[in-house]
């Protein structure tokens, strides 16, 4: 009765919300990883406890699940929703393309590429923006490198990654390594012993990997929920591949779906999408990265590898893996634990990055803890909070990527 009561409240009052048919809030009954995996293996879990799981879903998956679990799925409430008819414009200018009333701090595409390009232009000593390749509607993934002594010796300092927003609607995951970047240039010009750590010191940031969902997650200034990109799938109309299901790392084994009308639906096959194929490349070229977050949200979480599987990572990379999470979560006040006790999901970025590159690679479910706090859309006023919650445990990270085996010291 509590969740049909708030529902409508969040999806159609705070957040604003506009899909295309119906979405549909499930409860299904879970009492441990096994059992949510195989509920991942259809849909993204929204909530969970030790007794079932919540979803928001499509009808489609909504479809797969009442086939797959019948009497263990419980619908808890189905709103009608439409979508917005709006023309879809190149680049990401204009009206059409502004978040809700209220929350205008958050950036669009257009606002992130002004300020990674200003960044750069008033930094040149510092900074250097990139583009590692371009969007599946052909936008620019832009980045920014960050160090200090110049960028001669680029290749031979240790360095670190921060990639933000595989998933549309996760804005609040663009803002923190935007917000980030800013800091670290900052930081050098008035801190002279992060300057000297930072003389031996890269980083590259990517705040905003999927700008065609996040763009056509806010068109005509109303939220709609979405997570994948914005691919045209063959054969149906269907749209979308959700990017971080998409990375070879035992690609298809769990956690995503071969469906195109689902949410977690894992494409044609792995990188089969420009943005992930663009971070492949990326990291292929930059051997010299050593650790990585991805930001995602919510439920304020640090997992690590593995994801995929529920064995360990095992030896002392585990133990590096547990000590880095742990001493993180003592500041940002985050639960840290190993990806897959929550459910295995395969294909994601941090799977890959550790088992192809060695990579210590986190992913940081930012603000807020649960969909009845904000979900996906806790408004501009976490923004400022959540970025200074996440400024020590990302520093952290930076000064032990010349060599993270020293946090067993």
């Amino acid at each position: 009765m509590i969740l049909k009561i708030i529902l409508p409240v969040l999806l159609s009052g705070i957040f604003n919300l506009a899909f295309s048919g119906s979405m549909h809030l499930v409860k299904v009954k879970a009492t441990n990883k096994q059992q949510r995996s195989k509920i991942a293996n259809v849909a993204h879990l929204e909530t969970i406890n030790s007794k079932f799981v919540t979803a928001i879903v499509n009808d489609h998956d909504l479809k797969v699940l009442k086939k797959k679990f019948g009497s263990k799925l419980k619908i808890e409430d189905s709103f009608a929703v439409h979508q917005h008819k709006g023309k879809k414009r190149p680049g990401g200018g204009g009206d059409e393309y502004e978040f809700p009333k209220g929350d205008e701090k958050f950036h669009t595409y257009d606002e992130v590429i002004a300020d990674l390009k200003n960044l750069a232009e008033k930094n040149k000593k510092n900074v250097k923006s990139f583009i590692i390749g371009k969007s599946i509607e052909g936008r620019d993934l832009m980045g920014v490198k960050i160090t200090a002594g110049g960028f001669s010796k680029e290749s031979k300092k240790p360095a670190m990654m921060l990639i933000g927003t595989h998933h549309a609607r996760e804005h609040l995951s663009t803002e923190i390594p935007l917000m980030l970047a800013e800091y670290f240039v900052k930081k050098i010009k008035t801190d002279s012993a992060f300057k000297s750590m930072m003389e031996n010191r890269v980083v590259y940031i990517v705040p905003l990997l999927n700008p065609d969902g996040a763009l056509h997650d806010i068109q005509g200034k109303k939220y709609k929920m979405w997570r994948k990109n914005r691919r045209k799938n063959k054969g149906t109309d269907r749209i979308g591949v959700d990017l971080n299901r998409n990375y070879s790392y035992r690609w298809g084994q769990g956690g995503s779906s071969k469906s195109p009308g689902s949410d977690v639906y894992m494409g044609t096959k792995p990188f089969s999408e420009p943005e992930t194929k663009a971070v492949k490349k990326f990291i292929e070229e930059h051997s010299n990265i050593k650790t990585m977050i991805s930001f995602h949200t919510f439920s304020e979480l640090i997992l690590y590898p593995w994801g995929g599987t529920y064995d360990p990572v095992g030896g002392q990379e585990e133990k590096v893996f547990k000590k880095m999470a742990t001493t993180m979560a003592k500041w940002n006040g985050y639960k840290p634990q190993q990806s897959s006790d929550l459910y295995v999901a395969t294909g994601d970025t941090c799977d890959w990055a550790f088992a192809e590159h060695n990579i210590f690679c986190f992913t940081f479910e930012l603000t807020p803890s649960s969909m009845w706090s904000g979900g996906f859309y806790p408004g501009a006023k976490v923004i400022d909070s959540t970025f200074k919650d996440n400024i020590k445990p990302v520093s952290y990270l930076l000064k032990y990527t010349d060599d993270v085996y020293k946090v067993l010291k």
